[in-house]
């Protein structure tokens, strides 16, 4: 065992100041550099007899805006995002159904899993940052899933690129939408903050 020793503090000690520069990258970095690793990151799930409500909660206490709907035996029935849970459909569903919008089970509001397009892991071995941001802003959206197939075939969701978790690692806000910021935008406001 290896006995730690604490030590008191010089009185001109300062804290360090901004994100985690491991966690930085450029536009021209590897496109897996800025993919959460659901090896590394758990996955936050749901069940899709589970209320919107819940899924709002399990959102904010978990800081994500897309949650893996699964079934008991933990298979993928489909996504649900922050936009699905505000947006028109779960509105209209409410109102259809009589029913407060917070009671609506997710089932109702999500994206079952054959409606998901998803990249191939493979794939994304030579891309870029940039190339995954152009992905998502041409077709609006805040994620896209990266799936792999393990040693017997069986597809498996392996990660997700986050719109909002490139910004982060970019140090700017990315807009999903293509017509938000142009590249020439977006290198300016990495280049100026």
């Amino acid at each position: 065992m290896h006995k730690l020793t604490p030590h008191l503090l010089d009185t001109s000690v300062r804290l360090v100041e901004g994100g985690d520069e491991a966690d930085r990258v450029t536009l021209d970095s590897p496109a897996l550099a800025v993919m959460t690793d659901l090896r590394r990151n758990r996955a936050v799930t749901i069940h899709g007899h589970d209320t919107v409500g819940l899924a709002e909660r399990l959102m904010t206490a978990s800081g994500v805006r897309l949650l893996f709907v699964v079934d008991v035996a933990g298979q993928l029935d489909g996504v649900v995002t922050y936009r699905d849970l505000r947006g028109e459909r779960a509105l209209t569903v409410a109102a259809k159904e009589r029913t407060a919008h917070d009671a609506l089970p997710v089932s109702q509001v999500m994206t079952p899993a054959g409606q998901v397009e998803a990249l191939d892991i493979d794939a994304m071995a030579h891309a870029r940052v940039r190339d995954a941001v152009a992905l998502l802003r041409e077709h609006g959206r805040q994620h896209t899933l990266v799936t792999e197939k393990d040693g017997s075939g069986t597809v498996r969701v392996r990660g997700i690129f986050s719109v909002t978790q490139i910004g982060r690692q970019l140090g700017i806000a990315i807009q999903a939408s293509e017509r938000a910021q142009s590249f020439a935008e977006i290198e300016h406001l990495i280049a100026h903050g």
